[in-house]
């Protein structure tokens, strides 16, 4: 084991982080008891797989165990951007200042930050898995790939599993779950990650503009998919995705609005929000989330009371 140590610049909470993977199907991450985090990944660059455990001892403070023979710099700049701590957030809070509908989700949402796919190839494989498939069927798929195709990885009793590295993906011939072109596109996908066409440094030192350009090259990747790659994977804070249509009926209801904005409206409310723009946006289609699961659950609730089940004789 070994272990290193990351400093949080503004608000975070690693229990909002917790809470949030706990409910993005994606992660397919199943919390345990205590405070920590466990994730493993393969490491870009390498590729070599380690798991990691993440505590947060003090509101600044981030204490990173690893389990894996990975280069340990190159595996402190990826938590650090997993977990958007690489960002400087001091002065997130002022974005609130200039909007109140910010303020109000700051203040829900105290200390969550992007968590985001531990890289933009992991992203983008997501991406291509869950093309044309309930959200929960994919998260099922790639589990299962991470299981059967993944290395593992013992932390603290734990055997980890992560979603297998490119070089394995670029000889995938199939796998049960996927249909089409999806083996063809993973391939490819394999193949551009080895090539470094998939850096998350490289994609967030151009203009978005550009790196999205880049991404619609690579097979079976469309706009929206671009998009979530950018800002989920290689975890670009200040962009709003232009493709999203949840983000939409989430700003009309956050900002109680009569009509849902287009994608230029939206594009304009967000000036308010820069440099956090990414940030902002999570925030509102969490809320969106939150409130969707909200009332279907009280539709549950009033059926129920409605049709109570016949008492069992």
């Amino acid at each position: 084991m070994r272990s290193f140590e990351l400093q949080a610049r503004g608000p975070f909470s690693l229990a909002a982080s917790r809470r949030f993977l706990e409910g993005f199907a994606p992660a397919a991450y199943a919390g345990q008891a205590g405070e920590h985090l466990d994730l493993a990944f393969p490491v870009e660059g390498d590729w070599r797989t380690v798991a990691v455990r993440i505590v947060q001892p003090s509101a600044g403070a981030v204490h990173v165990e690893t389990a894996g023979e990975a280069d340990l710099d190159a595996v402190r700049v990826q938590v650090e951007r997993m977990l958007s701590l690489d960002v400087d957030a001091s002065d997130f809070p002022t974005v609130g200042l200039r909007d109140p509908v910010v303020a109000r989700l700051q203040q829900r949402y105290a200390g969550l930050r992007p968590v985001g796919f531990s890289s933009p190839y992991d992203a983008a494989a997501w991406a291509l898995i869950s093309h044309r498939l309930r959200i929960t069927q994919a998260a099922a798929v790639k589990a299962e790939m991470a299981r059967q195709l993944g290395a593992a990885v013992n932390l603290h009793g734990r055997v980890l599993h992560a979603f297998p590295a490119p070089a394995r993906l670029a000889g995938l011939e199939g796998f049960p779950g996927l249909f089409g072109r999806k083996p063809e596109w993973l391939r490819a996908l394999g193949r551009a990650a080895l090539e470094g066409r998939l850096d998350a440094a490289s994609l967030r030192s151009v203009a978005p503009e550009q790196a999205l350009a880049e991404l619609l090259a690579l097979p079976g990747l469309g706009p929206f998919s671009a998009d979530l790659v950018l800002l989920r994977g290689a975890g670009h804070p200040d962009w709003v995705p232009a493709h999203e249509s949840r983000l939409l009926s989430a700003v009309q209801r956050a900002y109680g609005l009569s009509e849902t904005p287009t994608a230029a409206e939206v594009s304009h409310l967000a000036e308010a929000w820069r440099p956090y723009r990414t940030w902002v946006c999570l925030l509102l289609r969490t809320k969106l989330e939150e409130e969707t699961h909200e009332i279907a659950d009280q539709a549950r609730r009033l059926r129920h009371a409605d049709h109570p089940r016949s008492p069992v004789q």
